[in-house]
């Protein structure tokens, strides 16, 4: 008997007898099993939570009562079991279903998540509204790890709700790991709770929350029991549960942080598929990473800094390394950044590395810890630009938009590795004020970026050809785009091509030579035109009064969803083909 196959929503899954769950708990974690294998995503959070997710959706009415899973990563269970199990098969694909919750993808979406700890207070809103509009019965419930509720914002949540008389549930996924193992005091006071060694005094509780735990949580009767006493229970609560992410499968029990997503695997014995052998460039995070590090061996006052991704931002060498100078300090993007300030008020030389999407959480303290004080911090900001599958909540399109505004910063993009590793050096040197340095997710295009150093001056761009007619104007990575279509075009001597390197300052002694010299500019970027680099082109082109025409290729004014980076930026236009083709278009225009 297949359970699964039958149920395409709530309704169905609470007409089947609870001595059956288990065995659906055994399907839907294959079924999950087999899609991620070969389509990818997210593995080890959504194995973690199978039984939670069957038992949330038995015993509450969703999708009249609420229901939030914070970020989002540990979803799949629950977007198959409320009728997106047929076309589950497309998630993260290119018009398939997101990654993550979406309200405008199912009415059991009840809030869009991608970023972490918001579910606290969005559930709390949504809690204070039933109550005004006089439903009172409605349950509300949020789903958090560990990792993410030692966020300052949901602390901020749980500090406000313990004084209201809200009817929510807050489920506390506690699983000692995020993306990379979890960090910090608290994650300590959990190990001592389900250890029996903490204080008398229990934290939730003293926030007035009614607390309950710690409970298995793949134990699919003691969940059910639980969670239906909590229904008749009023006010704020908390339940308390242990789970083991990548539950099911050996690997990812056992090699959690790789297995938070995995890439392709053989569904039966979840090896790794291997990836292609052939040489390849290195990442422009593992770039960083190793810099630091040699950087850091001979400067003392280096310190590397980030918020909860020393994988993915390769600091993870820094912490092996020179544990004592690397920090991870939890998913506290706001923290990362004012802590960083201070160390450079003493001297210090903090490399903050934070992903382009998750700075945006730290804005108020970039202007106001940093930029007004001028003070010397190195924000490497990883995944600039569109990263693909994770899709609008992930991409790092905004940056130079919101950052360009700001008094002070320098913003930076390297065209290569060796670009990157030698504006690493350049920071530390010392600028005296602080820089933003950029980079995409993914690999460079050196094999051999292992080079001395040499000292970038800040403020200066490069010519890499020379033209007669049109001068393309690129800024970061995507600048290579632009050196492969003119290698291949037929009039290349019409056409000149510059990386101008430093959005802010820009290199307004070159530009002057460009406009005085070419009729047609055309600047390309892989971030949002509003306020973008090729604004910044065109107000000082405006400043001088430049003649000629102008074109700004980069991202409209919309949110990029989900697909490979290919796919989207052939929908973007920004694409070697799209770009190539509109380059050529302007060759012919008198």
């Amino acid at each position: 008997m297949n359970i699964l196959k039958n149920i395409d929503s709530p309704k169905d899954l609470r007409q089947i007898k609870p001595g059956d769950l288990t065995q659906l708990a055994q399907e839907l974690r294959k079924f999950i099993i087999d899609i991620v294998a070969t389509k990818e995503g997210h593995l080890g959070a959504s194995l973690g939570v199978v039984e939670l997710t069957i038992a949330l959706h038995y015993i509450f009415d969703t999708p009249n009562d609420k229901l939030i899973w914070d970020v989002g990563h540990q979803a799949y269970g629950h977007k198959i079991l409320t009728g997106r199990k047929d076309i589950f098969d497309t998630n993260r694909q290119l018009d398939g279903i997101s990654g993550f919750p979406k309200i405008s993808e199912s009415e059991y979406d009840a809030f869009g998540t991608g970023h972490s700890s918001t579910s606290i207070s969005a559930i709390l809103g949504m809690a204070i509204a039933s109550k005004l509009k006089g439903d009172i019965n409605k349950q509300h419930i949020a789903v958090i790890g560990d990792a993410s509720i030692a966020s300052g914002m949901a602390f901020e949540g749980l500090n406000h709700m313990g004084v209201t008389n809200a009817n929510v549930l807050v489920v506390l996924n506690d699983n000692a790991i995020g993306i990379d193992p979890s960090v910090g005091a608290l994650k300590k006071y959990l190990t001592n709770v389900k250890k029996g060694t903490a204080k008398d005094e229990n934290i939730f509780e003293c926030l007035n929350f009614d607390y309950t735990g710690p409970i298995d949580g793949h134990d699919l009767n003691a969940l059910l029991k639980e969670l239906e006493r909590l229904k008749s229970v009023t006010g704020p609560k908390l339940l308390h549960i242990i789970t083991t992410k990548g539950k099911g499968l050996k690997q990812a029990e056992e090699n959690q942080v790789t297995y938070h997503a995995p890439g392709k695997f053989d569904k039966e014995t979840g090896d790794l598929v291997p990836k292609n052998s052939i040489d390849q460039p290195q990442k422009y995070q593992d770039v960083f990473g190793h810099t630091i590090v040699e950087l850091a061996k001979v400067n003392k006052n280096i310190i590397g800094i980030t918020p909860a991704m020393p994988t993915g931002s390769s600091l993870k060498y820094m912490m092996e390394e020179i544990s004592d100078r690397a920090f991870d300090v939890g998913i506290a993007e706001q923290h990362a950044v004012t802590m960083a300030a201070g160390m450079a008020t003493e001297g210090l030389v903090p490399f903050c590395n934070i992903y382009s999407t998750f700075l945006q959480r730290a804005y108020d303290q970039v202007i106001h810890d940093v930029a007004i004080q001028n003070l010397p911090v190195v924000f490497c900001l990883d995944r600039a630009g569109l990263v693909g599958q994770d899709g609008a909540t992930h991409h790092g399109v905004y940056d130079i938009a919101y950052l360009r505004c700001i008094p002070n910063l320098i913003i930076f993009a390297p065209r290569n590795e060796i670009e990157l590793r030698n504006i690493m050096y350049t920071a530390q040197l010392g600028l005296g004020r602080p820089i933003v340095i950029r980079y995409p997710r993914g690999r460079g295009v050196l094999l051999d970026w292992k080079k001395p150093f040499k000292k970038i001056n800040i403020g200066t761009s490069e010519e890499l050809k020379k033209g007669t007619k049109i001068a393309v104007l690129s800024i970061g990575h995507i600048g290579n785009l632009v050196s492969n279509i003119l290698n291949e075009l037929e009039h290349p001597v019409e056409i000149g091509h510059y990386d101008m390197r430093s959005v802010k300052p820009i290199d307004k002694n070159q530009l002057k030579n460009i406009f005085a010299n070419y009729s047609t500019i055309i600047t390309i970027e892989d971030g949002c035109k509003m306020g973008g680099f090729g604004t910044a082109i065109l107000e000082y082109a405006n400043d001088i009064n430049y003649s000629g025409k102008t074109i700004i290729l980069g991202i409209n004014d919309t949110f990029i969803e989900h697909g490979t980076t290919e796919e989207l930026y052939q929908q973007t236009e920004l694409d070697f083909e799209s770009v190539k083709k509109r380059i050529k278009a302007e060759l012919y225009v008198d």
